[in-house]
């Protein structure tokens, strides 16, 4: 059976899916697929079988996505906290994911059919080296395509992301690539594992639990979140679409509240310019100051050097990640 099973949807299934294709769609959701262990112990069977059915439920959401014009999927797959669980179970997980990365690897005519770029977000110096080779694998595999992309949060938790993020500003600051001064929100946001990829549009979590569980909580400030009471494996074409219909209701409420942030983060920036350009000016200790055409200039000039460092290191990071996933890919053959 194909990672992304083949097929269409339904006759009633296509109808309804034009009926919600006439309002906004989200772009991009993710999806916390929770209820794994319950629906084991509801059906009487291993937490394994429960996990593995889980997974299969993964492909077939993957489809009902892109039948939907749905290009971009993000699910938390396993939790740095998971560790933490019985040492059986964690590993009959990384079992499982030995077995689905490598799966992936055999269907790679079928991801370059559908276009889909397999990104996995997370800390792989935490999982096995096998396990991080396959990944690797699958990642380098792939990257190349851009129809559609899947971003698989393993090893993951969204205060360990942001924490690495400030790690890897700091590396900046100490390679001479960046200033300090050139630290901001939106370069921590460019450092993020998620920085390919614009926010969610809607967050998805199953089994009723309401919280996020330390998942994206930088990326899902201005996101319709859903929390359904449905098992994940149990989860079907229609609890996806009940989850758009409320992405839709609140559509115009979280565009404007997201404009409204990024206006207010443009306006914060170029105050922190002019600041800068203020004392500069002070530090000249002429009538340069009081000279509206000079102070427009330097302004310019500091806030083109400042981008061209934040290009530079954004860059340099950028080829540190790949290279250390062709070490491993290099390392696997």
């Amino acid at each position: 059976m194909s990672f992304i099973r083949e097929g269409e949807l339904t006759f009633i299934e296509r109808f309804f899916a034009n009926i919600l294709k006439a309002g906004p769609m989200p772009k991009h959701v993710a999806f916390i697929m929770d209820g794994n262990r319950r629906y084991a112990q509801k059906c009487h069977v291993e937490r394994q079988e429960g996990h593995s059915q889980g997974f299969e439920k993964l492909a077939e959401t993957l489809r009902w996505c892109l039948n939907l014009g749905i290009r971009e999927v993000t699910v938390y797959a396993f939790s740095i906290e998971n560790f933490k669980r019985s040492k059986e179970e964690v590993d009959g997980l990384m079992d499982l994911a030995r077995q689905k990365f490598s799966r992936l690897l055999e269907e790679q005519e079928n991801w370059k059919k559908h276009g889909v770029c397999i990104r996995v977000l997370g800390d792989l110096h935490l999982l096995p080296v096998d396990i991080q080779e396959l990944i690797a694998r699958a990642v380098q595999a792939t990257r190349s395509y851009n129809k559609c992309f899947l971003n698989v949060c393993f090893a993951y938790t969204s205060r360990h992301e942001i924490c690495n993020a400030v790690r890897e500003m700091a590396w900046g600051v100490e390679q001479g690539l960046l200033e300090p001064s050139d630290v901001s929100e939106s370069l921590l946001e460019k450092c993020l594992y998620t920085s390919n990829s614009p926010d969610p549009d809607l967050l998805i979590r199953t089994s009723g639990e309401v919280r996020l569980s330390d998942f994206l909580l930088w990326q899902t400030s201005h996101s319709c979140l859903v929390f359904q009471s449905v098992l994940w494996p149990e989860y079907s074409f229609w609890n996806l679409c009940e989850a758009i219909l409320r992405y839709q209701m609140n559509s115009s409420a979280l565009q404007k509240a997201r404009a409204s942030y990024m206006d207010e983060r443009k306006r914060q920036q170029m105050a922190k310019d002019q600041a800068y350009v203020r004392k500069k000016l002070q530090q000249e200790g002429t009538a340069s100051h009081e000279d509206p055409v000079h102070q427009q200039n330097l302004l310019q000039q500091y806030t083109a050097m400042r981008e061209e460092r934040i290009q530079a290191f954004l860059q340099a990071l950028e080829q540190k990640r790949v290279d250390f996933l062709d070490r491993l890919c290099t390392a696997s053959a």
